[in-house]
């Protein structure tokens, strides 16, 4: 069953569609993320979806159109202010209070590491402890959606996998997400489907899995070999697509069952593969064959 439903929507800034005919559907109890290079239009999107930019275009249904939409929905911004003296106990004590049946906030506050900053004022707190804090507000009033954008940005690595659980956690309880970001690692782990979005349009929605499958499957072996190694003993392999030789360094492109074939030829041959190393396609090779390009330095619209 969906819960947001998008429909061509478009906004468009001095003439120019920053969110280009998009279409989507979230389902209910699922992590929807969102993915493309900054400027791609992600961050309008979501603030659309959640009512804080008005369409040029389209039309945008959020579970049903039922009542009190805000009761139900929790939006955790890519930027937001809160008053720079306001502390953080009392800015959730606020934000509790706004709910007829809020989460318990000291136990929300502790689980997104944010007990040693109970009494800190919002001013002084870091970029990371903001964002936190941001997500604690989005979720403090028990959401039916909880819309996420860029939450981990600033978290260091322990702190953004303690966030990862946090969000299975909140979905696991029955909440939908849908979560912008730009790290692939969190995307593939967190992403039951993913949204890739460049220039304003829709490039493709599938799970994490089937984004990879859409582009060429490669694979790649790399060692160094402990002693000479004729080349058609490799090359001759059906699994073998190309050889190259980088220094001491054999790469070897191909498909299939490419490790296995490439070290059942070594061993045949007394070859020992020094620092071996195998790589195969990716999410992120998927979503620069999907966008063509890195992320863009620009800010996010």
């Amino acid at each position: 069953m969906s819960v947001i439903a998008v429909r061509d929507l478009v906004k468009r800034y001095d003439g120019r569609a920053v969110v280009d005919h998009v279409s989507l559907d979230v389902e209910r109890g699922e992590i929807f993320g969102i993915l493309g290079p900054n400027g791609a239009g992600k961050t309008t999107l979501v603030e659309m979806i959640a009512g804080l930019r008005h369409p040029d275009e389209g039309h945008i249904e959020v579970l049903g159109g039922g009542p009190r939409l805000e009761d139900r929905l929790g939006v955790q911004l890519q930027e937001s202010r809160l008053p720079d003296r306001i502390r953080v106990c009392e800015a959730l004590d606020l934000y509790a209070s706004f709910y007829a049946d809020p989460a318990d906030w000291p136990a929300l506050m502790e689980r997104l590491g944010l007990e040693h900053q109970r009494n800190t004022r919002f001013a002084d707190l870091s970029g990371g402890q903001k964002q936190r804090l941001s997500a604690a507000l989005a979720l403090v009033g028990k959401p039916e959606i909880a819309i996420l954008d860029e939450l981990t940005t600033g978290l260091d690595p322990q702190a953004r996998r303690d966030t990862w659980d946090l969000i299975e956690d909140i979905r696991d309880g029955g909440v939908t997400i849908m979560l912008v970001t730009h790290f692939m690692e969190e995307a593939e782990r967190l992403g039951d489907r993913l949204a890739v979005i460049d220039r304003g349009r829709m490039v493709a929605i599938d799970t994490p899995a089937g984004l990879v499958s859409r582009v060429q499957s490669q694979q790649r072996v790399t060692f160094k070999p402990s002693s000479k190694l004729d080349r058609p003993l490799l090359v001759d392999l059906p699994e073998v697509t190309s050889l190259e030789q980088d220094g001491a360094n054999i790469i070897v492109t191909g498909s299939g069952n490419l490790l296995h074939a490439v070290t059942s030829v070594l061993a045949r041959h007394r070859v020992v593969a020094e620092h071996l190393r195998f790589d195969q396609t990716s999410l992120d090779d998927a979503y620069l064959a999907l966008t063509g390009t890195p992320d863009r330095p620009a800010s996010d619209l």
